[in-house]
């Protein structure tokens, strides 16, 4: 297990990072001020996340919808739509065709670039089915739907986004100063090769030059190494990853007011270490390796807060509370003031205090449960058309900080808000959540008067059986409480009686009589 921690405070604000890495699944938590609002889960070495290339393979035309479904190797064919070929499809293909066998292969910066895709294009005008095609995951598989793919491919840095095929220089619009951007420009300018442009990110604001030039460098490396793979490759295949969440993040949003990362597992604490030496160096010394016996997210009081996540009711302040229902076509928000009394002559007041707050609660929710698509909020009426407009810009403020892409309309009469809001990873509720593995769905457990009996049955198993001296058991905080409790507690009657060492662990995420047998290196004893 692995666990990394990145405490930022930035305009007062006290944000934390928390990464649990498994072996099977990293989970990326953020906090703000100690409460959760984004949480990140994807397996390990899955694959097909967004940013990753692939070489694929045309598997169908869909006339009707302009598109078509590639096979990249995935359980579902992904699909690619017409407009999203991109204007340099034509030259992108003239690429992979010449990295085919016995084809010489033609370099991006010495080619000449053919002309544009149309706008009101037919795909089969462009692909045939056993094509093979380069192609970027810009969303990843959701539900029934297989990966959302793109041809218009570009690399991701820390101050810039590579666009092969382009010659064009575009500046983040949030860094206003004309002598910046002029500085900026040139800089990429100077590195450019022919045939590539690049968007300035915001970061590069301030950063130093030759960071910049690194980045763009680093990046042109990394396409070439993908063409390169190209001829070493038969479709499907993966010509190269996008950096794990947790590198992502960071690079994201990495800078001086970052004050510490802790990792508890040291492969990925000099993964992490290394990559922030890359990238920024003067922050290298704030990674730390993590020892506690207590599970990060108990430590940090996350395992409470993403139990919470999956929560039908979110409760406010002062009694108010939300209803989150969440339908394939729309997710709905409702807004209750609950038992809350006040005078009849403050309704007003009080209606605008509880949309307040939870305009506030339903912004972290909409990050942390990664909630997709259209999202309709029932707020308490509020009649005054100047409190209408004030908790119009308090949720446009609120969401601002937001990083995927939405759109906010105002209250209608009805006291209705819209917003549409981008999603390319499943909602988080969804991919996290299975049937339980307690009862099955059966919605009963095993008689608990038992547990300490099952657990003593696994113990004298693999200490007489196996030949194991050392276990550690993690277990609900109930249980361990009860396993440990006075002198002669049931733990250590199990020591002597089995002559073997255990060590008992409460891990808040676990359920009651849910238990885990692990080795001093934290592998798996039970399969």
């Amino acid at each position: 297990m692995a666990i990394i921690c990145i405490i930022l405070d930035k305009n007062l604000m006290n944000r934390e990072l928390v990464i649990n890495v498994t072996p099977s699944e990293i989970t990326i938590a953020l906090c703000e001020d100690k409460v959760l609002v984004e949480l990140n889960k994807e397996q390990c070495q899955s694959g097909f996340a967004v940013g990753d290339i692939y070489l694929g393979k045309v598997r169908k035309i869909m006339p009707g919808l302009n598109a078509a479904f590639v096979n990249i190797g995935h359980e579902k064919d992904a699909f690619i739509h017409y407009l999203d070929l991109g204007g340099q499809f034509r030259s992108l293909q003239k690429v992979v065709d010449s990295r085919q066998p016995g084809k010489r292969g033609v370099k991006v910066e010495t080619m000449r670039l053919e002309p544009a895709t149309e706008k009101n294009g037919k795909i089969a005008s462009y692909l045939q089915v056993g094509q093979t095609v380069m192609v970027q995951v810009a969303k990843e598989a959701i539900s029934t739907k297989g990966p959302r793919l793109t041809s218009d491919i570009s690399l991701a840095g820390r101050n810039v986004v590579l666009v092969p095929f382009s010659s064009k220089i575009f500046i983040s619009q949030k860094i206003r100063s004309t002598e910046t951007k002029k500085r900026l420009r040139q800089i990429a300018a100077n590195v450019l090769p022919k045939n590539f442009g690049v968007i300035i990110r915001t970061a590069a604001a301030d950063a130093h030059d030759v960071d910049i030039e690194q980045d763009i460098l680093s990046l042109i490396e990394r396409w070439n190494q993908a063409v390169g793979n190209i001829r070493k490759n038969t479709a499907p295949a993966l010509l190269i990853s996008e950096m794990s969440r947790a590198n992502t993040i960071i690079r994201d949003s990495l800078n001086s007011t970052f004050s510490q990362i802790t990792v508890d597992d040291e492969t990925m604490y000099r993964e992490i270490k290394s990559y922030i030496k890359i990238i920024d160096p003067q922050l290298e010394k704030i990674v730390k390796l993590y020892k506690g016996t207590v599970p990060i997210f108990d430590n940090f009081d996350i395992s409470k807060q993403i139990k919470s996540l999956f929560a039908k009711y979110v409760s406010l302040k002062r009694g108010a509370y939300l209803i989150i229902e969440h339908t394939e076509a729309m997710n709905v928000i409702d807004v209750n003031s609950g038992n809350r009394t006040k005078a009849e002559v403050n309704q007003e007041e009080t209606a605008m205090e509880v949309n307040l707050a939870a305009a506030k609660e339903i912004a972290r929710q909409l990050r942390l449960r990664d909630l997709g698509g259209i999202v309709i909020i029932d707020f308490i009426d509020l009649h005054k058309v100047q409190n209408r407009q004030l908790l119009f810009n308090e949720m446009t403020q609120l969401m601002a900080s937001d990083k995927a892409k939405h759109t906010i309309l105002p209250l209608t009469k009805f006291g209705l808000m819209q917003i549409t809001r981008q999603r390319v990873r499943p909602v988080a509720v969804q991919d996290v959540t299975d049937v339980c593995p307690t009862c099955n769905g059966s919605g009963r457990i095993e008689p608990t008067i038992l547990l300490d009996r099952k657990i003593e049955n696994q113990i004298q198993f693999l200490a007489e059986d196996r030949g194991v001296k050392y276990i550690r058991l993690r277990v609900s905080p109930y249980v361990a409480s009860y396993l440990t409790k006075g002198i002669f507690s049931i733990r250590n009657r199990w020591v002597m009686r089995y002559k073997v060492w255990i060590s008992i662990v409460a891990d808040q995420s676990l359920g009651m009589v849910d238990v885990k047998y692990l080795s001093r290196n934290g592998e798996s004893l039970i399969e």
